[in-house]
Order: structure tokens, then C-alpha cells, then sequence
């Protein structure tokens, strides 16, 4: 400690005076100081202006972050549905008001959160029509996806080989799943392909008829390319046409080839066809023969064009909608001198290469339809001393 010449050190030369408060000063609060001055700058409008574009900016940004973790949350997660269920896109139909019909049917939570959602991964222009199936609990972005994908569920229509043009449209004409009218007039017999169609809800009957008539010309088209050569047929038409009549004398697809075989060799002789169910077009045509009118023996003798018991050559046109298998049985047909078949009573037919043996044949299905019929009504006389109906299988 330094001590000056007076004799006082530096502690006392600090020291100041205490000067003793009474109770009430003590407890009196002390006056603040006076906050500095501010500037002319931190006064400006402009900079109070600034201030809250900024704070704003912050606040809106914090709320936007908020808001798209919200939304993307609701737009990825599981969906309010809680069963699959079916939802048809139609032609030219907006974001806006699939939104609108997916809400409406439960299958999303939000319209507005799917709109965004769509306008935000840019598939606004891309969610096709068609008819969807929606798993249960789909998220906003699975029906996205989805619909985007064009993968709908598509109706089926079948038409079996052997049907008539007029059978098949009938078929067309009650289809639920399909639109519009049916043509003012039926195409060609043997014109259109049988074979199952696929589409979507909503698609037109012309659209498929078409189609029908594309595919089979190209089916016809290609196989007839590469026939056999040979073959007593002189164009396209009488192709169909004889495939369409192997179509309708068996359902056997081993044996169509023996069965065109055999119409072939008859071509060669100049003998007639003789197929039954030449008749039935001949006389019924495109409608077919109802299920209860049989066969009479008469039926064989009327002169009608199609008749194959009473004109020579093939009929003039086909009696059906052949199939594959059957167009590729004329145009490759079985090497055999066979002549004749009838059917062997087990669904196929037994062939024969001369009358003789063919006779020996149509004895025996005879003999078995005999046995069938006597069967078939000793079963009724029982029924009928019982009281019990016979139970049927449908031929």
C-alpha cells in the first residue's frame, strides 16, 4: 500500500464518506437511468416498415412449414376407407372434381390436401379415366398413383367359338358394363373373333365390335397364309366358311382336324358335305335352333341354300364364328382317307373310310340312343310311382 507525503495511504484517499439512510429512504426505489438516445435511422418508417415485412416473412415461412408437414402427412398416410370399393374415373374429368367425388365417397380425408398434393408432384394431367379399384385405407398418394397408372379394372365379355354373328351381338347388346348403340346392321356371318374381350367401364359397343372384326380378319388373314397346298378351297370366304362348319360338328379340338379331314377328302370327290348343322342354319339362320325343337328327318330334304344334304360344295357363307383351332384345322388338316364320322356317345366321334364301316357305326349310336332313351324313361315311370322328380343333366 503507497503512502503519500501527507501521510494518507490510497485507501483512505478512496475512501468517501458514509453517510447513514434511514429505513423509509432505504426502501425508496432508486430513479432508473434514462434509456440512451436513439438514432434518427432506427426511427425511419422505412425501417419499421422493413421490420415487419421481415417478421411477417419469418412468421408466414414458420406457417408454411407447419402446413406442408401437416399436409404431406394426411396426403401419405392411410385413408379414412375401410373396404375396397370401386370408383370410376370418367372421360375428361378434372383433379378438381375427382377430388371433389373421393371425398364425397369417403375414399380420401381432404379435397383440398389431394388437389395440392396432385398439383405439387405435377400429375394433374395425367390421372386417367377408367374404372379403379381402391384398397382399403389407400393413402391420397396411393389413389394418386393409381389413377395415374391407367392399371383400372377391366370388365371381360366372352364370345365362344361357334356362336352367330346375331348370338354374339346379342351378348354385346346386354352387356352393363358397356355404352352406346348397337350397329343398324350386323356385319358378315363368321366376321367376328371369338375370343374374351377386355375393357374398361364405360367403353362403347362399337369400339368392341370393331375390334372384334379387326382381330379375327387378322387371325384369318395370318393362318390362311400358311395353308397347306392343295386344299379344294378357292378363296378366303369358302375358308371361313368350311372352319366355321368343323366348328359346329365338334368341340373335341383333337379331333377338328380329322373331322376337316374328312370334308376335305369329300371336296376331292365331289361328294356332298352331308353336315346337320348346315340344316339348322338353313333353316333357322342366324338366331340358331331353339333348345326344345329337334331335328325332324324332313328337315334334311328342304332345299334351302345352306343345306349340305341337298347342294353340292360348301354352303355360301360361313354358319358361324369359327375359332383358331379350327381355322388352323382346315388350313392343316389331318392326312387320312377318312369319309364318314358319327358321334361315338361319349362327347368325340368314331371315323370310318367307307360306307360299310360307317354303317356299322351309325348301328351302334343307335343301339346306344336306344338304350338311352329307355333308360331315360324307365327313370320317368319312377319318378312318377314315387312322386320324385328325375334329376337332369343339361346336354
Amino acid at each position: 500500500m503507497s503512502i503519500d507525503s501527507e501521510g494518507n495511504s490510497e485507501f483512505g484517499r478512496r475512501a468517501q464518506p458514509i453517510v447513514p439512510k434511514t429505513a423509509s429512504e432505504a426502501l425508496r426505489p432508486e430513479v432508473a437511468p434514462a434509456p440512451p438516445k436513439r438514432s434518427r435511422a432506427s426511427r425511419s418508417q422505412f425501417v419499421v416498415f422493413m421490420n415487419f415485412i421481415v417478421t411477417s416473412a419469418m412468421l408466414i415461412l414458420v406457417m408454411a412449414g407447419v402446413a406442408l408437414y401437416v399436409g404431406k402427412r394426411a396426403f401419405d398416410g392411410p385413408g379414412p376407407s375401410t373396404v375396397t370399393t370401386n370408383f370410376m374415373v370418367r372421360d375428361n374429368t378434372g383433379t378438381a372434381e375427382i377430388a371433389d367425388q373421393l371425398e364425397r365417397r369417403g375414399l380420401i380425408s381432404d379435397a383440398r390436401i389431394f388437389r395440392l398434393g396432385v398439383r405439387a408432384y405435377d400429375k394433374g394431367g395425367v390421372l386417367k379415366a377408367g374404372e379403379y379399384e381402391i384398397k382399403a385405407h389407400a393413402s391420397m398418394r396411393d389413389i394418386m398413383e393409381l389413377l395415374e397408372s391407367g392399371k383400372s379394372v377391366l370388365a371381360s365379355l366372352t364370345i365362344p367359338e361357334g356362336l352367330t354373328v346375331e348370338q354374339a351381338f346379342q351378348r354385346i347388346a346386354e352387356h352393363e358394363a358397356l355404352t352406346g348403340d348397337m350397329p343398324a346392321e350386323m356385319p358378315p356371318e363368321g366376321s367376328l373373333v371369338a375370343d374374351t374381350q377386355k375393357f374398361t367401364r364405360g367403353a362403347t359397343r362399337q369400339q368392341i365390335i370393331d375390334k372384334m372384326l379387326a382381330d379375327q380378319k387378322r387371325l384369318v388373314e395370318t393362318i390362311w397364309s400358311r395353308r397347306v397346298s392343295g386344299l379344294p378351297i378357292a378363296d378366303i370366304n369358302e375358308f371361313v366358311t368350311l372352319a366355321s362348319i368343323v366348328e359346329k360338328e365338334t368341340a373335341v379340338a383333337d379331333e377338328r382336324s380329322r373331322v376337316a379331314a374328312v370334308f376335305i377328302n369329300r371336296l376331292n370327290k365331289g361328294m356332298r358335305l352331308q353336315s346337320d348343322p348346315t340344316i339348322i342354319y338353313g333353316i333357322f339362320g342366324g338366331k340358331g335352333k331353339p333348345a326344345d325343337r329337334p331335328i325332324y328327318k324332313s328337315d334334311i330334304d328342304k332345299p334351302t341354300p345352306y343345306n349340305t344334304y341337298v347342294v353340292n360344295g360348301l354352303p355360301p357363307g360361313p354358319i358361324a364364328n369359327p375359332g383358331r383351332e379350327s381355322l388352323e384345322a382346315v388350313a392343316n388338316p389331318s392326312k387320312t382317307n377318312d369319309l364318314y364320322f358319327v358321334a361315338d356317345g361319349t362327347g368325340g366321334h368314331v371315323f370310318a373310310e367307307t360306307l360299310e364301316e360307317h354303317n356299322e357305326n351309325v348301328a351302334r349310336w343307335r343301339a346306344f340312343e336306344k338304350k338311352q332313351a329307355e333308360a331315360a324313361a324307365a327313370a320317368a315311370a319312377s319318378s312318377e310311382q314315387t312322386g320324385t322328380v328325375p334329376q337332369t343333366t343339361a346336354q
